[in-house]
């Protein structure tokens, strides 16, 4: 299941970048984080693929959402200029970002390629 994130709660389960200048995942496993908003087309097309994949490598993988029109600050905070962003967080190498509403495939790809995952 996704887990919806807010400030307080990246900062615990992703990353504490109020107290780290580099890089420091703070999660056991991987994760992904999608960049949405209410009223996003394309977010509202990715979100029931972001679900399923949630739910099929449960204890696998993270799926986190944060809404980009309620928590500013992190979107800020990555730079999201666009969405959906869907942010691949591998365990021990730095995050990737993607933009678009991308397809499960290419997703699954991607989770095989960055955050290997199987």
């Amino acid at each position: 299941m996704t887990e919806n994130l807010t400030k307080e709660t990246f900062l615990q389960k992703v990353f504490n970048y109020e107290e780290n200048k580099e890089w420091k995942y703070e999660g056991e496993i991987p994760a992904i984080i999608d960049f949405w908003a209410d009223w996003c087309g394309p977010c509202k097309m990715v979100a029931p693929v972001l679900e399923e994949i949630s739910n099929e490598y449960e204890g696998k993988l993270h799926v986190y959402k944060v809404n980009t029109d309620e928590e500013q600050e992190l979107s800020a905070a990555f730079g999201i200029q666009s969405i959906p962003s869907l942010l691949f967080i591998p365990v021990d190498d730095k995050p990737q970002m993607a933009a678009g509403a991308l397809p499960k495939d290419t997703l699954l790809k991607a989770m095989k390629d960055v955050l290997d995952v199987e």
